[in-house]
């Protein structure tokens, strides 16, 4: 049984189409705490992390947006996922993936005050890999990956605590990726699996061979879970939808592999933005996921009534 800490991340100014900070709202009214507490899992929902006082921070990007707030937000849930980490398995309900920035810092000082490696699995459309330098949005949920793994491009930010190896990341199910980003990214030993390699290997082969590395290195996992990651037929309430993503099966059958292989140790759901879902269909799914996340398969899914 694992003691599952929810933590509500309402950030919704890494991205400029609001929503996204009902997020944690509709994980509850759709029972991700139930669904935990089902699976015998022990179940503590800490409540929805604030955002603090708020600094004058700029860069020399005019095109970031929001940089003192996404900032606040780094800070306050670094603190928390830090103390957190402690306690059990931090579950961050977002949010937009700009909560990343400090979900995986609380993480990484975690990870380093126990002197183990840590490794991020993100699944998602997007790499996420821009610094404030290069993002041509403007939008932080664009830049997490290259915060983590310490890239610079990233002050005025507090530095990342304990900077994750690139080869200790794996991107999984990518295929919305610009020119700077893959740039950036063929000068990294990041692992990319994108959707090439996915629909030519299938989803298990590159998710055990990473997994197989994270149990021999003894690593913690933090697997960052991003609705885009799903093809919006089963998925449409994100405001970043990439056509070609994973279907219902291959999403359950990437989360039983990861809650067989016994390694995560965190986890964030990200972009869910319940302004565009259809009747709470996409917060079903995401809940359905964890549940998979957590030990059930997909046989011992309930039926619903249409």
């Amino acid at each position: 049984m694992t003691h599952c800490i929810l933590i509500g991340a309402p950030v919704d100014e890494g991205q400029q189409r609001p929503g996204c900070l009902m997020g944690p709202a509709a994980y509850r009214v759709a029972g991700l705490g139930r669904t935990l507490a089902g699976l015998d899992h022990g179940v503590e929902d800490r409540g929805d992390v604030t955002l603090g006082e708020v600094g004058m921070q700029a860069c020399t990007n005019p095109l970031v947006h929001h940089l003192p707030e996404v900032i606040g937000w780094t800070r306050a849930l670094a603190h928390v996922a830090e103390a957190a980490c402690a306690d059990g398995m931090p579950i961050f309900m977002g949010g937009d993936h700009a909560l990343s920035l400090g979900s995986v810092a609380g993480v990484a000082r975690h990870a380093a005050r126990l002197q183990r490696p840590l490794f991020v699995l993100w699944l998602d459309a997007h790499s996420d890999i821009h610094s404030l330098d290069t993002t041509r949005s403007g939008n932080l949920h664009g830049t997490p990956l290259g915060y983590l793994a310490g890239r610079p491009g990233f002050d005025p930010f507090p530095p990342f605590p304990a900077p994750v190896p690139e080869r200790n990341i794996c991107l999984f199910g990518i295929r919305s990726i610009d020119p700077d980003e893959h740039a950036a990214l063929a000068q990294t030993d990041i692992v990319v699996n994108d959707m090439r390699v996915l629909d030519e290997y299938g989803f298990a082969v590159p998710m055990r061979a990473f997994l197989e590395r994270v149990a021999a290195e003894n690593g913690l996992l933090h697997v960052s879970l991003d609705v885009d990651f799903l093809d919006p037929s089963v998925a449409p309430a994100v405001g970043t939808t990439v056509p070609g993503g994973a279907t219902f099966r291959e999403a359950h059958l990437v989360c039983e592999l990861i809650h067989e292989s016994g390694l995560m140790t965190s986890l964030d759901l990200v972009e869910l933005n319940p302004f565009l879902d259809d009747r709470g269909r996409t917060t079903r799914m995401m809940v359905d996921l964890v549940g998979s996340l957590m030990g059930r398969k997909v046989f011992d899914r309930p039926t619903r009534s249409s």
